[in-house]
């Protein structure tokens, strides 16, 4: 116990030492910084133990910074838990790795099958998976608290797309072998490690030179626990589909073609060929799976909370195909109305693709991590940056997309749930995707499979407030999960069912159709 104690004051002494050296590099001229809440501005800046935030709270300074500056702003921060070679070393990771050539590469080789044209393909795969979830989800309309289960079931559907995508491989239940070691990872990259609270080494990087022996220090055998972890969960699946090439009984893939000599890996060992395909592999699904299974839960609760909106979505769905039809793909330009509920539960409840997340105040806000490369002045009056030092990772800019989806200039009555206010041709779309050359390169995979889901849904059924003993409608407590990586709501109470007996018929032949 006692040399448990000494540790923790001699790794308290050097994060000491460390934010006081940080401190006492020179300063430079700044944006605003608030020195109490609430504050509401375009930008301002924010130091916190040393490290230097600036914070973008409306489209125009977003846009500024983010898309017409992307070669000042398009890298990505170091966190010493997660990309030191010492600890978990997960420098490749895609979503990790910064603004160089091997990011290039990477975007390169989804962009070659997530492009607008090319993504067509997959099509057919998003839908039957969303129909699919339908035929689950109808064993789960008697629960008398579905959340859980239907949590589950938009995660399970969308694990599913993203390794046929990916790998060609079907997903063999929940428990599945290769979506749990995925799901382990998943956790400990987003709820663990990449929060700079959760260890002093993101907060104090010369934390990772104390020895392994030293009291104290188990948070490093940890690491090299969790490296292990990724390197299973990365390398499993990819050997499958490997194999699969190899026999000749692959399924169609993103990684099918790249396993069989194509141009885009030429001048690369076939060591550095595994090594980057491992991890394009793994980023479609940690890149498209959370994000789009709290997607649809945001959207159940945008549907319990305005059930006019739901039932005006489900009248276009009956007007433009008949009753009792299911949607397809092919159907999105001619339903506008569920185009336009999809952005604003977006809007409304946002989740960004890429990104760090934190929250602050009742609901929180989103935000998008990026450090700045060089230094750079804002709008001519302030400077900021500058070469990085020693320590690298104290320079980030957050666009707060929750505080510019609520942008009342662009937004009138911005907390009203009114999918119709993007008929206005000047309302602005939620920047959902990022900005700039980070901005989501599954952007077009993800549109489709978030309207084809979500038009299903609603064509199949109805989603409403739970009634107490007496038959009175509860409206529920919607809040979202705190120091959550992204935008997590808690378990909140509804009920669900089929529209119609008809319509419960179709629901079993959702996949004979």
């Amino acid at each position: 116990m006692v040399d448990v104690q000494v540790g923790l004051y001699a790794m308290g002494s050097l994060a000491l030492l460390s934010y006081y050296w940080i401190r006492r590099r020179s300063n430079i001229r700044r944006p605003p910084s608030p020195l109490s809440l609430p504050l509401v501005a375009d930008i301002f800046f924010l130091e916190i133990l040393g490290h230097k935030l600036l914070v973008l709270n409306s489209i125009e300074a977003a846009s500024e910074i983010l898309d017409k500056r992307s070669a000042l702003y398009s890298d990505r921060p170091i966190i010493p838990m997660v990309t030191d070679p010492a600890l978990m070393g997960w420098s490749k990771l895609v979503s990790m790795v910064g603004y160089n050539d091997l990011w290039r590469h990477y975007r390169r080789i989804m962009n070659n099958w997530l492009n607008v044209r090319a993504v067509g393909q997959f099509n057919d795969l998003q839908e039957r998976q969303a129909r699919l979830l339908l035929q689950r989800l109808l064993n789960a309309t008697d629960h008398v608290e579905p959340f859980k289960r239907v949590k589950d079931e938009f995660f399970f559907a969308m694990a599913s797309s993203m390794f046929r995508l990916a790998y060609g491989y079907e997903l063999q239940g929940p428990h599945d072998v290769f979506s749990g070691r995925h799901n382990k990872r998943r956790k400990t990259l987003c709820w663990q490690a990449c929060k700079r609270v959760s260890f002093f080494v993101n907060i104090f990087p010369l934390l990772v030179y104390v020895p392994d022996w030293f009291p104290g220090a188990g948070w490093k055998r940890t690491a090299r626990e969790w490296r292990i972890q990724q390197e299973k969960a990365k390398t499993e699946p990819y050997e499958w589909a490997k194999a699969q090439v190899a026999n000749g009984t692959n399924q169609p893939s993103l990684l099918a073609p790249l396993l069989q000599g194509h141009q885009l890996l030429s001048g690369l060992s076939a060591a550095e060929s595994d090594e980057r395909l491992k991890e394009v592999g793994i980023m479609m699904f940690g890149g498209g799976t959370d994000t789009s299974s709290y997607f649809f839960v945001n959207l159940v609760a945008a549907m319990v909370l305005n059930p006019h909106v739901q039932a005006r979505a489900q009248d276009e769905l009956d007007t433009v195909l008949g009753p009792a039809v299911l949607p397809s793909v092919s159907d999105k330009e001619r339903l506008p109305y569920i185009t336009n509920l999809i952005d604003e539960v977006l809007r409304l409840y946002p989740v960004l693709p890429l990104g760090e997340h934190r929250w602050n105040g009742r609901c929180g806000d989103a935000y998008l991590i990026l450090p700045l490369l060089v230094s750079d002045e804002i709008f001519g009056e302030f400077l900021i940056g500058g070469l990085y030092p020693t320590v690298t990772y104290l320079r980030f800019i957050h666009p707060a997309n929750r505080a510019i989806g609520r942008d009342s200039r662009y937004y009138k009555d911005p907390e009203l749930f009114n999918p119709d206010r993007y008929l206005d041709p000047d309302v602005p779309r939620p920047p959902a995707f990022g900005w700039g050359r980070r901005k989501c390169p599954g952007i077009h995979f993800a549109e489709t499979s978030m309207f084809i889901t979500t038009a299903l849904l609603l064509a199949a059924f109805t989603f409403s407030k739970k009634r107490d003993r007496n038959g009175q409608e509860v409206i529920p407590q919607i809040e979202p999960e705190r120091n959550s990586f992204t935008l997590e709501l808690k378990a909140f109470d509804f009920e669900f069912k089929p529209r119609s007996d008809k319509h419960h018929q179709l629901i079993l032949g959702a996949i004979d159709e």
